[in-house]
């Protein structure tokens, strides 16, 4: 198992839910954060929610207290890391809301990367959130999101990969985004769909 690397979108695949809106849900902003979805980018828009929650007063501690159910596929990744296999993230979520997530479910440290968008704490305790690359990362699929191209991300992971010799690489996701890297496995590899779209 030591040779098989698998890599697992977050929202809606290791949860079952996107982590953004169950954040904005859970701290009282969904009626604002529909009014402004049609105005902004994801990013800017979350980057935007934060900054509306920290001006009510919320702090870093009740973002961190927002927890999500426990999710079925725990157990799974916990026996894939015991059984040797290198698990990483590729998500289009936020640094910030996974890996404060992994640390409640118990499995942070089965992952040896987390590849997000960024999110970082300020000087006045607000949380930021950027994207993971700038909107003109280059990628022609109109299935990635200008704030983060997966396959770019995977096409990384596997050149990282071809050096050390691990063979195998498993991919889980559930939407669009994860189109374009699921056109980046090679012919040992998997997909594991949660569910079919059509593109």
């Amino acid at each position: 198992m030591t040779g098989i690397v698998v890599v697992f979108d977050f929202d809606k695949t290791i949860i079952d839910l996107d982590s953004d809106n169950w954040a904005i849900d859970e701290l009282g902003a969904t009626d604002l954060f529909n009014r402004l979805l049609p105005t902004m980018p994801w990013n800017s828009l979350m980057d935007r929610m934060l900054k509306e929650l920290h001006d009510q007063g919320k702090t870093i501690d009740d973002i961190e207290q927002v927890r999500t159910v426990i999710p079925r596929v725990v157990p799974a990744i916990k026996a894939a890391h015991a059984l040797g296999c290198d698990l990483r993230i590729v998500s289009d979520a936020n640094v910030f809301y996974i890996e404060t997530i992994l640390k409640h479910l118990g499995i942070h440290d089965c992952f040896t990367e987390i590849n997000t968008n960024s999110g970082y704490v300020d000087e006045q305790e607000k949380l930021r959130i950027l994207p993971h690359h700038d909107f003109h990362h280059g990628c022609t699929f109109n299935t990635c999101l200008p704030k983060m191209c997966k396959g770019l991300v995977i096409e990384r992971i596997q050149a990282s990969l071809a050096k050390v010799g691990k063979k195998r690489m498993i991919y889980l996701g559930d939407g669009a985004g994860d189109f374009c890297p699921s056109l980046k496995m090679k012919e040992q590899d998997f997909v594991m769909p949660r569910k079919v779209i059509s593109v």
